[in-house]
């Protein structure tokens, strides 16, 4: 809850960040944990891929098809992110890597930042999106069966 004396300064912070104000916002921020998941996903779902194809299953071509079609999925994910953050003027670079952290700069609109994910939060984030393009495979391929 919101007090009123604090309505107007709560209103104007959300408008410096739909303007591009001079901190990254919520929503870069996503981005940029995105941009950074995703080729460590497109990564698994090919060690996946080989797996099958090395396995003899009897579906192992239905698998693989579903495989590429997840790593096209998370590749145009990729691009647009890059886009994006590109017009937003944010550069992501990898860091430094330690035990359970890794660090990443980011640099945006004439300021540097330090981000860093542990690596349970990405095993976590990865997992979930994961799911999301299976899930969205599934639903592809229902409602193109009906």
């Amino acid at each position: 809850m919101i007090m009123t004396e604090h309505v107007e300064q709560y209103e104007q912070q959300d408008k410096e960040e739909e303007q591009g104000g001079n901190m990254i916002t919520v929503k870069e921020r996503t981005m940029i944990r995105d941009l950074i998941l995703l080729p460590f996903i497109d990564t698994m779902v090919g060690k996946s891929i080989e797996e099958i194809e090395r396995s003899g299953s009897l579906l192992t071509r239905t698998y693989v098809m579903a495989g590429r079609c997840i790593q096209h999925r998370i590749m145009q994910d990729t691009y647009r992110l890059q886009r994006e953050l590109k017009q937003r003027n944010i550069r992501v670079i990898a860091d430094e890597q330690e035990d359970i952290l890794i660090y990443y700069k980011i640099f945006f609109r004439g300021y540097q930042e330090r981000f860093g994910m542990t690596r349970d939060v990405m095993r976590s984030e990865i997992s979930l999106r994961l799911t999301r393009y299976t899930s969205e495979l599934g639903a592809f391929l229902k409602e193109y069966l009906k």
